[in-house]
């Protein structure tokens, strides 16, 4: 089973796995975020608060064909797929910003 994260990602504009431009069920990945009213932490609340939800999911769905509840196993395995992929997602995110901000540091003016 894959557990829910608490760590950081943030909303890019890429296009997300669980559906055509958003990551997972609870929230858009790639929808950016307004100018003026829109706030980089807001974005990155969201796009946390999107993931975890589509990981709960993924786990909900996996604990249900465990124990019977589901009858249909591709629900689960699509769930759980989309789970992976949208970790597999945040965490490129996570490491491109990583070694944008290790570029940025790295850049004498």
């Amino acid at each position: 089973m894959i557990p829910a994260i608490s760590g950081a990602v943030s909303a890019l504009g890429a296009g997300g796995v669980g559906s055509v431009g958003s990551l997972g069920s609870a929230g858009s990945l790639g929808t950016p975020a307004t100018t003026g009213g829109g706030s980089f932490s807001g974005a990155l609340s969201n796009a946390v608060n999107s993931l975890e939800s589509t990981q709960a999911a993924g786990t909900t769905a996996a604990q249900g064909l465990a124990t019977g509840t589901i009858s249909d196993p591709t629900t689960a395995i699509t769930a759980v797929e989309n789970a992976s992929l949208s970790m597999d997602l945040a965490s490129q995110i996570r490491d491109k910003l990583v070694a944008d901000e290790n570029t940025i540091f790295q850049t004498t003016v």
